[in-house]
């Protein structure tokens, strides 16, 4: 059973029952106000069968010096997680939050770099958008319907790290993305890491435009046209970024729909850049110092 990227909410109503599907709710808040806001959000009420995967705790591992906010989870500890909620190379799994998609995609992205075989979607609409069709919702906590294990098999088609990046960033067929908001680009503010800017070259797409008005995803003709103004059609490599490899992954989401298919996550992104101190960054203001 595979499935696109996304999905629609009236394709997962019609597949609750599924066995081959496997639901989690990735709900979840950055900042670290509340870090367990989505965690009791899904205690409080969540789609029928769905399982639930903190970034924090399941999605990520501890921080350390290098490795940025969010560094990719270890392996044995990830696959372990994985088949404790019984997915396993049978089960396609859709992931859903309430917050635009984001914490979802990093979940579609590790299945896609460990190499899932049964593929994996994002539910279109969160959490909320599903309450307000007044589909079902729960409380109760599903166990998983078979004992599971998950193997990875890591698929390096879909990650870079720093060594290799800075050897790719400066070669004229790689297209270098930054996924934040434009002013944390820029470098006029930077709210959650020690240093404002960009790596140098990255051009800006903020992942939240890969969303129309109604919070959904643009279709894929849309995606092109967003990605091939910033010269995607001329470029071989594909690297995205964020400030904890987190935010970027709807972005390497809307470049597969869009068609491109060499498309890497800087795991480590801009909170990983700035912890080698010899690392350069850029602002807009010295580009565009550069640019005359």
């Amino acid at each position: 059973m595979r499935q696109g990227n996304i999905v629609s909410m009236e394709w997962v109503h019609t597949h609750l029952a599924d066995s081959n599907v496997i639901l989690v709710d990735c709900r979840f808040m950055m900042g670290g106000a509340a870090p367990d806001l989505g965690q009791r959000q899904y205690e409080e009420g969540h789609l029928p069968g769905a399982f639930y995967l903190d970034l924090d705790r399941d999605l990520s591992s501890p921080v350390g010096e290098h490795g940025g906010r969010h560094p990719l989870p270890h392996l044995d500890t990830l696959a372990a997680k994985f088949s404790s909620i019984g997915i396993d190379g049978s089960k396609h799994v859709v992931a859903y939050d309430d917050q635009g998609g984001m914490m979802a995609s990093r979940l579609w992205w590790l299945l896609h770099y460990t190499g899932h075989a049964g593929g994996a979607s994002i539910m279109d609409g969160g959490y909320s958008a599903w309450v307000a069709r007044e589909y079902p919702t729960t409380i109760e906590k599903p166990e998983p319907t078979s004992s599971a294990t998950y193997v990875p098999q890591i698929d390096n088609r879909f990650v870079i790290h720093i060594d290799e990046l800075r050897q790719e960033m400066t070669k004229p067929d790689v297209l270098l993305i930054d996924s934040r908001e434009a002013p944390r680009y820029r470098g006029e503010i930077e709210p959650i890491d020690p240093v404002a800017g960009h790596i140098p070259g990255a051009v800006n797409a903020f992942w939240k435009e890969a969303l129309n008005e109604q919070g959904t995803w643009r279709s894929a003709k849309e995606q092109k046209v967003r990605f091939a103004e910033l010269g995607a059609d001329q470029a071989e490599r594909i690297i995205v970024y964020c400030g904890s490899g987190v935010s970027a992954c709807p972005n390497v989401i809307a470049l597969q729909e869009a068609g491109y298919q060499n498309v890497r996550l800087y795991a480590g992104s801009w909170s990983d850049w700035i912890s080698y101190s010899e690392n350069p960054v850029a602002t807009a203001d010295e580009e565009e110092r550069k640019d005359k």
